[in-house]
């Protein structure tokens, strides 16, 4: 019975560490002002007629806030990455010196701030539902195992670990929440 009680909470820990993981990276990938490498990190090249990974063909750096510089490794690719980019529907208006790709950032607009603070929080209430689901999960499984002989008592004291596991987990979606939206915000 503990080896049952135990898988439980291990596969609950387990769903709501993804649900925090998918959420960090969600949020790395939501412009704060500042030029970011990850910013591209969903742009696909044409390669040799295979979509690839922008980040498996070229160096992908930051030299200062507003600059993001792509150096190919092969040159006839600059203009494919040019293509990718603008077709990735980031925003952004590439331009090229012949050796590499250059992508001047924008400032943010106040408006701009706004719509970004609100796609950070939907991304945040995602990692929530994912945390709720995961306790679902759990409090579907330990009523089972009541089912199976576990003793209301000793259940009831489960179920009560496993909503503090996913208080803790909400607050970190909401730390992680808050965090991002100083970080957009913040002109």
């Amino acid at each position: 019975m503990q080896d049952e009680i135990d898988f439980v909470f291990d596969a609950t820990k387990d769903d709501m560490d993804r649900a925090i993981s998918h959420l960090e990276k969600a949020m790395v990938k939501i412009r704060a002002g500042r030029a970011n490498p990850s910013m591209l990190e969903g742009v696909m090249v044409e390669y040799y007629g295979a979509p690839t990974p922008l980040s498996q063909v070229s160096n992908v750096n930051t030299p200062d806030a507003r600059t993001i510089s792509i150096q190919p490794w092969e040159k006839q690719l600059i203009t494919e990455i040019e293509k990718a980019i603008m077709n990735a529907g980031l925003g952004f208006n590439p331009m090229n010196n012949g050796e590499s790709v250059i992508i001047s950032v924008p400032p943010l607009t106040e408006e701009r701030r706004r719509d970004l603070a609100k796609l950070a929080k939907g991304e945040s209430e995602n990692a929530k539902v994912g945390v709720r689901a995961a306790r679902k999960s759990a409090m579907d499984e330990l009523k089972k195992l009541g089912n199976d002989g576990l003793s209301e008592d000793m259940r009831k004291d489960l179920e009560a670990d496993i909503q503090k596991m996913t208080d803790d987990y909400i607050t970190k979606c909401d730390a992680l929440f808050t965090k991002k939206e100083k970080d957009i915000m913040t002109v």
